[in-house]
């Protein structure tokens, strides 16, 4: 999943870009209002990690600016006011969760992770697609009763082909939602992504789940 992370400071944003890496995101770090706004405007997040104090704004004008867009990414607050008022002030400016500094990491990675697995349009939390079962709590893979292990980039892949089950994702799409926008590394990074998590979903005389259509991308085929 792609990530906005809007935090001034520095040491903080670094920190936190690294874990949220090491999960398997792909993470964006602005530091002002100003460079949200640009982020934003150029790119298509999955979720945003806003700060509420800002050397050129407050985070909750940027978030009410959002949610008044029509735009309904989940968004997760940060603040070092611990104050009831803050925190009611925050939430009914449209934000999904509210995390008060000093914080854990890991608290900060659960809460990003129930944002992201909250379903739009379905009851279950649980992707599924034929035998093949992924649920983003757990961070684990089914191919029918056998557990498959993926690596952080691998599960974070086919989680974004599994949340567009049918849709064809073509390859740039994947390269800007798995990885991010600096990524300047193997030009066939997502050919070969794919081509290591076909062969761990693949089983003897059933089609593989992940379907190449030549020219264009990769889809998952609800079955």
């Amino acid at each position: 999943m792609r990530l906005l992370l809007v935090e001034d400071d520095r040491p903080l944003s670094r920190v936190l870009v690294r874990g949220l890496a090491e999960e398997g995101h792909a993470v964006d770090a602005a530091f002002t209002v100003a460079e949200a706004d640009e982020s934003l405007s150029i790119n298509d997040y999955d979720l945003i990690v806003l700060d509420l104090g800002l050397p050129d704004g407050d985070g909750m004008t940027l978030c009410q600016e959002i949610r008044a867009g029509g735009s309904q990414i989940p968004i997760l607050m940060l603040t070092a006011r611990d104050d009831v008022l803050d925190r009611v002030g925050g939430l009914d400016a449209g934000a999904d969760d509210y995390l008060t500094k000093p914080f854990a990491y890991p608290e900060l990675a659960a809460r990003v992770r129930a944002l992201l697995r909250r379903p739009s349009n379905a009851m279950s939390p649980i992707l599924q697609s034929g035998d093949l079962a992924l649920d983003p709590a757990a961070h684990t893979v089914l191919r029918g009763e056998v557990m498959v292990p993926l690596t952080p980039r691998e599960f974070s892949l086919l989680e974004y082909l599994m949340r567009r089950m049918g849709e064809v994702c073509p390859r740039e799409e994947l390269l800007e939602h798995v990885w991010d926008a600096h990524y300047d590394g193997l030009s066939n990074v997502v050919d070969v992504h794919v081509a290591n998590l076909r062969r761990k979903l693949d089983v003897p005389g059933e089609t593989n789940p992940v379907e190449t259509v030549r020219g264009v991308g990769y889809r998952i085929v609800d079955a």
